[in-house]
């Protein structure tokens, strides 16, 4: 059950954010999704959405990238670093899902994190973001932010995932990195906190005047 603190918390966050799923990579559809999360990694979203922009339309399904030539699929998404390894593994979970699943995208964690370049964290933005199914994903915000509002002691992101649905009601769990992300982008952002603007000051035990 959570805790007073954490429900103030997802009250304040809730007003000022919404409560609609947004999501940040644009895609049209799962495997779209899938590869612009893979591409993601040590990348910002705002670039890989003008990577993906070109590149779904040269690739326009699965199968065009399941055959995809590698050297020539590296240059494609050169800009979003690890091209190498990103190609690679983009080229051979496109025909592992051609192969195994018919060209559609699991929903299972255990079948999605079997796919190449498939982590815990990407495997739960396609089950919140496609199929709706209550996860939690933990990126850089989610695991700095959770931390500094004290919700979570954890520093490895699989024990900071099941730290948070402990702590977390089951309803906000997709919310929970929708609105961190935005916060850690706005307010929270890494380095440069703003917490004499934050709406979150009188309960973030890491704002300077709440600090001991």
């Amino acid at each position: 059950m959570a805790s007073k603190k954490v429900l103030e918390i997802l009250g304040l966050l809730d007003r000022q954010y919404g409560t609609e799923y947004i999501c940040y990579l644009e895609h049209e559809n799962a495997w779209q999704l899938l590869i612009a999360t893979i591409l993601s990694a040590q990348c910002t979203d705002a670039r890989v959405n003008i990577v993906t922009k070109d590149l779904f339309r040269k690739y326009v399904s699965l199968s065009d990238l399941a055959n995809a030539k590698l050297e020539e699929l590296e240059q494609d998404i050169h800009s979003t670093g690890f091209y190498h390894n990103k190609a690679k593994n983009i080229i051979a979970c496109a025909r592992m899902l051609m192969e195994e699943y018919g060209g559609e995208v699991p929903s299972d964690i255990d079948k999605l994190t079997a796919l190449p370049g498939v982590g815990r964290k990407t495997a739960n933005v396609i089950r919140g973001n496609i199929y709706h199914i209550p996860s939690i994903v933990v990126d850089t915000h989610v695991k700095r932010i959770s931390a500094k509002l004290g919700i979570t002691k954890e520093t490895d992101p699989e024990k900071i995932e099941y730290d948070l649905m402990r702590k977390l009601p089951k309803d906000h769990w997709i919310l929970w990195n929708i609105h961190i992300i935005t916060l850690g982008r706005t307010i929270c952002v890494a380095g440069h906190e703003k917490c004499n603007e934050c709406f979150l000051k009188d309960v973030c035990p890491s704002c300077g005047k709440n600090k001991r």
